[in-house]
């Protein structure tokens, strides 16, 4: 660790159990900004607290998933700790033992993806647990993980990105105007990426161009805030409309779909461009509309012709979209890629495409541009969550956005 490189708020999240006005507390919590070093600075405070006060005693790392908590947290703590501490992996079972000053402990590793996951953490008895993401989990996991901690002198050490103002951790652990808030013995630390100081200005500039919306105000302010009204408040007409486009000869060619039967069926032809990707043309039916369902085999020929001309290097559809998939297939023509269906984070890649002007939409798109002016945000939902009204062409443009163009332009992984 080079310790002189950590922020004064770095080094209170991780050595807050040893300060005098801070070491009676029960929990830290830490929110903030993405890329502000809490994980780090906390995961490192983690195992020094625990090493120092215990030995032979059980703890817990908790993530989303443990695959998400190997890589955010277990694989890099091993280069952040390494010549302070011996750490002895067994990634097989799902824990690791570590070793300082004659104490060895031993931190078990678990995922809160779901409801059911509060059963995995059951049973054992934990002196503490450090919960990365916690905002991510389910209440019931992350309050039988801190039922676990039955051990004298446990702490419980949380680290989030915020959510809606709406969600429950927010309400009972971050709201300082909250009662249940004030029922916790616990440091509330509120991190922003300015707390990193590895971070130069440019790689902070970088990260701000990749978020918008309620997206920027979460991640790059650390606000816990309420999504509401239009999802995509940036699309402009005046700005994100082309008249009389012509591709160049380099682009290269997709077609995006939403399948429906009864509700809408929603398929465009894009062509992505070195710095950009157009939405040529699209194909919009609404069976319940017209009081007329069409098969697979009328969808397939309406595909067929949305292409007429082009070359296509993949359909990217509905992963759902069975039926249709396997006439697509069946045809050989087009190439079938099942779309990845994140609902919020496809939300979050189409916004800041948007955002820093990587999609456009030809001016015959009649539907992709009254849906863009109709697509909500349910506020009375209590979580984020879309009104799923006027909202096809806005999937088929959401699987095409975060299956192919977030790594074309946003070039990020996964």
């Amino acid at each position: 660790m080079m310790y002189e490189k950590l922020s004064p708020k770095q080094l209170q999240s991780m050595l807050w159990w040893s300060q005098p006005d801070t070491k009676n507390y029960d929990a830290v919590v830490c929110d903030g900004s993405v890329r502000s070093g809490k994980t780090m600075s906390m995961t490192v405070g983690f195992v020094l607290w625990s090493m120092k006060n215990f030995n032979g005693e059980n703890f817990a790392f908790c993530g989303k998933t443990i695959d998400s908590l190997k890589r955010n947290v277990i694989t890099p703590m091993q280069k952040w700790l390494e010549g302070v501490v011996k750490i002895k992996v067994n990634l097989s079972r799902n824990f690791l033992d570590i070793s300082m000053c004659g104490h060895t402990n031993r931190y078990y590793f678990f995922g809160g993806k779901d409801e059911s996951s509060y059963q995995l953490i059951q049973g054992i008895t934990l002196a503490g647990v450090l919960l990365d993401e916690v905002a991510l989990m389910p209440k019931s996991f992350v309050e039988q993980a801190l039922a676990r901690c039955s051990v004298t002198g446990s702490k419980l050490w949380f680290n989030c990105n915020p959510e809606s103002s709406e969600h429950w951790f927010f309400k009972e652990w971050v709201d300082e105007n909250s009662e249940k808030t004030s029922n916790k013995n616990r440091l509330h630390m509120h991190f922003t990426m300015d707390d990193n100081f590895s971070l130069s200005d440019e790689v902070k500039q970088r990260y701000e161009r990749m978020y918008s919306g309620v997206f920027y105000d979460r991640y790059i302010k650390g606000l816990w805030v309420l999504a509401e009204g239009l999802i995509y408040p940036m699309f402009d007409k005046s700005r994100h409309i082309v008249e009389n486009y012509t591709p160049t000869t380099n682009a290269v060619y997709y077609i995006s779909c939403d399948y429906g039967t009864l509700n809408p069926c929603s398929m465009g032809l894009w062509a992505v461009e070195k710095n950009k990707a157009v939405r040529l043309k699209e194909y919009y039916y609404d069976g319940r509309n017209k009081k007329i369902q069409k098969t697979d085999e009328e969808y397939y020929s309406a595909l067929e012709k949305l292409a007429e001309g082009f070359d296509v290097r993949h359909v990217i559809i509905d992963p759902s979209a069975a039926s249709f998939i396997t006439t697509i297939k069946k045809h050989g023509k087009f190439s079938v890629r099942k779309a990845r269906n994140d609902v919020l984070n496809g939300i979050r890649t189409t916004m800041t495409l948007l955002d820093n002007d990587r999609l456009f939409f030809c001016e015959n798109c009649k539907d992709t541009i009254r849906e863009f002016a109709l697509y909500r945000w349910d506020e009375k939902s209590g979580k984020d969550a879309v009104i799923k009204e006027n909202d096809h062409a806005m999937d088929d443009i959401r699987y095409f956005c975060y299956t192919v163009l977030r790594r074309i332009f946003l070039h990020e992984e996964g």
